[in-house]
């Protein structure tokens, strides 16, 4: 059992890692970094967060997540709220352009993995199967 359960685990992560590569690189704005991305999605998903507590959501450090911010800052995509109740917190909150280069990104990701699954020619069946996949992964990750 053990050995078979190994087996799926690397055949499922070489196969999630190419695709997560290949999606990675269809974004709206190609001056974007990988980093600044996952940021903004966080922001889209969470809402506002302190940088501390976006640094901790993404893995990175305090610093790392302040240069990746000043980055979206200067874009116009996010910016610095503080705290009404304490003026030492500061909150990054997405802008109105903010949300717009994650949603197009999205859109331009989910067409790019709808075009990927149409080049396969799947039948019914098989896009039933990737539907469980999909909700399966979901339970895996805990979301």
């Amino acid at each position: 059992m053990t050995d078979n359960l190994e087996t799926t685990a690397s055949e499922l992560r070489y196969a999630v890692f190419r695709l997560t590569r290949r999606l990675r690189s269809v974004r709206a704005v190609d001056a974007l970094s990988d980093a600044q991305l996952a940021a903004l999605g966080a922001l889209r998903a969470h809402g506002r967060h302190t940088l501390s507590r976006l640094a901790e959501h993404e893995r990175v450090t305090a610093p790392t997540m302040s240069t990746v911010v000043n980055g979206l800052a200067e874009l116009g995509l996010v910016v610095r709220v503080p705290d009404e109740d304490d003026r030492r917190r500061v909150y990054v909150e997405l802008t109105e352009q903010g949300e717009e280069v994650v949603a197009a990104t999205i859109r331009r990701r989910d067409e790019a993995l709808a075009s990927m699954i149409g080049e396969v020619d799947l039948d019914e069946r098989e896009l039933a199967v990737l539907r469980e996949a999909a909700a399966l992964l979901r339970k895996v990750v805990g979301t």
